[in-house]
C-alpha cells in the first residue's frame, strides 16, 4: 500500500472514530465489533421499510461504527416469520434488537426472547404496547392523522362527504393515524363541516383490500364522494386505482403518508392531492445511534438522547418522536428534493413529466 493509500485510510478511520466517539464510545479497525438486528414487518405495509429505512439505518450505523454487523430483515406478513427472524438474530449474537413490530402478539414474544438473551429491544416507527421495551424512536404518530384530517377540512366545502381508509389497528402506528384522523375530522363532523361516509380499517395496510374498501365505498356512495382520508401512499394508489374506474380520478382529494415515489408522481400528476413527509433517515440515524450506544452497554447515554417519554402500557418508554410534514405539489422542492429524500429524475417520470415542477 503505498503512503498515500495509508494516509488516506488513516484520515477515513480517523473520521468514524470521531463520530463514535461523540457517542461515547471507541471502534478499533479489526475488533469484533456489535450485531445489530433491524427487523421490519412487511413490505405491504410500506414500501420504504426496504427501500429507504433499511439502507438509512445500515449506512447510519457502518457510519458510527464500522465494525458493528447489522441483520436485516423483513417478515414479509408474517407475524411467525418475524419472531424466526429475531430468534435467528439473536442466535447469531445479536445483543440489540431494533424492530417495528407486525402485530402486539409477534412484538411480546420477540421481546420475551431477547429479555431470555439478554439483549435489548427498540421499538422502530411503531411502539410495542403492552410491554416494556428499552427505547422508541419514530414520528409523532397521531399528528399524522391531524395533519391529513386537517388538509381535508382546510380544502374542501362545507358540508363535503368523505370515506375514511385506515391502516391496520392491531398494531399502535395503525390505530395513532386513525385517532389522529379523527381528534382532527371529528369536531368538523359535529359542526356540520363534513360528513363521513364511509369508513373502513385495512388490516395490515394491505393496498389491495384498500382497493377493495374504496370500491364498497363509492358503491354505497353512489360515488358522492369529495374527498378520502387514506393512511398511506401504498394504499392511495389502490385507492386512486378505484376512482380511476369510475372517472373520479383528480376530482376527489386524496391523502397519502410517506411520501413515496409513486404517491409523489401521482400527486404531480393531480391524481393524489397530498401525503405525509417523514424523514426516515433521520429516524433510522436516530435508531442506529441508540442501538449503538445500547450494544456497547451505555444504556444511560442512550436515554440522554430522548426527546421525552411514551406510555406503552407497561410504564414509560424513552422516546426520540420526530415531525411530520405535509406534501403537496407546491413544496415538493423545498421538502423531500431539498432534503435528499428522493430527487426529480425519480419522480418526474411518465404522465408525471409533465407537472410545471418538473420544469428545471
Amino acid at each position: 500500500m503505498s503512503r498515500l493509500s495509508r494516509s488516506l485510510l488513516g484520515a477515513a478511520y480517523v473520521a468514524v472514530s470521531g463520530v463514535a466517539g461523540l457517542l461515547g464510545f471507541t471502534t478499533t479497525a479489526h475488533a469484533a465489533g456489535p450485531v445489530i438486528a433491524f427487523l421490519m414487518p412487511c413490505s405491504t405495509c410500506a414500501d420504504r421499510f426496504e427501500g429507504q429505512d433499511k439502507p438509512a439505518f445500515i449506512a447510519a450505523v457502518k457510519a458510527l461504527d464500522p465494525t458493528a454487523t447489522v441483520i436485516a430483515n423483513n417478515a414479509q406478513g408474517s407475524a411467525d416469520t418475524q419472531v424466526s427472524q429475531a430468534e435467528a438474530a439473536l442466535t447469531n449474537g445479536a445483543t440489540v434488537l431494533v424492530v417495528s413490530p407486525l402485530t402486539e402478539a409477534a412484538g411480546a414474544a420477540i421481546l420475551a426472547k431477547a429479555r431470555a438473551q439478554h439483549a435489548a429491544l427498540v421499538s422502530y416507527d411503531g411502539l410495542l404496547t403492552g410491554a416494556q421495551s428499552d427505547f422508541f424512536v419514530s414520528f409523532q404518530n397521531p399528528r399524522v392523522g391531524v395533519l391529513q384530517g386537517q388538509f381535508l377540512i382546510d380544502h374542501l366545502p362545507k358540508g363535503a362527504t368523505i370515506a375514511v381508509i385506515n391502516g391496520s389497528q392491531d398494531i399502535a402506528p395503525g390505530r395513532e393515524f386513525k385517532a389522529g384522523a379523527h381528534e382532527a375530522i371529528d369536531p368538523a363532523v359535529k359542526a356540520g363541516k363534513l360528513k363521513i361516509g364511509f369508513e373502513a380499517d385495512t388490516p395490515m395496510f394491505d393496498p389491495a383490500k384498500a382497493q377493495a374498501e374504496m370500491e364498497q365505498g363509492l358503491t354505497t356512495l353512489n360515488d358522492k364522494v369529495d374527498g378520502v382520508l387514506v393512511a398511506n401512499d401504498g394504499m392511495a394508489g389502490a385507492v386512486v386505482a378505484a376512482l380511476s374506474a369510475r372517472h373520479l380520478n383528480g376530482k376527489v382529494l386524496v391523502t397519502g403518508q410517506d411520501a413515496t415515489d409513486a404517491g409523489l408522481q401521482r400527486i404531480l400528476t393531480g391524481d393524489q392531492t397530498m401525503s405525509v413527509y417523514k424523514a426516515i433517515k433521520a429516524e433510522a440515524t436516530a435508531a442506529a445511534k441508540v442501538a449503538l450506544l445500547l450494544a456497547h452497554n451505555k444504556t444511560d447515554d442512550a436515554k440522554k438522547l430522548a426527546t421525552g417519554s411514551v406510555d406503552s402500557g407497561a410504564g414509560q418508554v424513552p422516546s426520540i418522536l420526530l415531525e411530520p410534514k405535509i406534501v403537496t405539489k407546491d413544496n415538493i422542492k423545498q421538502t423531500v428534493i431539498a432534503d435528499g429524500y428522493t430527487t426529480l429524475d425519480r419522480i418526474c417520470v411518465n404522465a408525471a413529466a409533465a407537472s410545471p415542477v418538473c420544469k428545471r
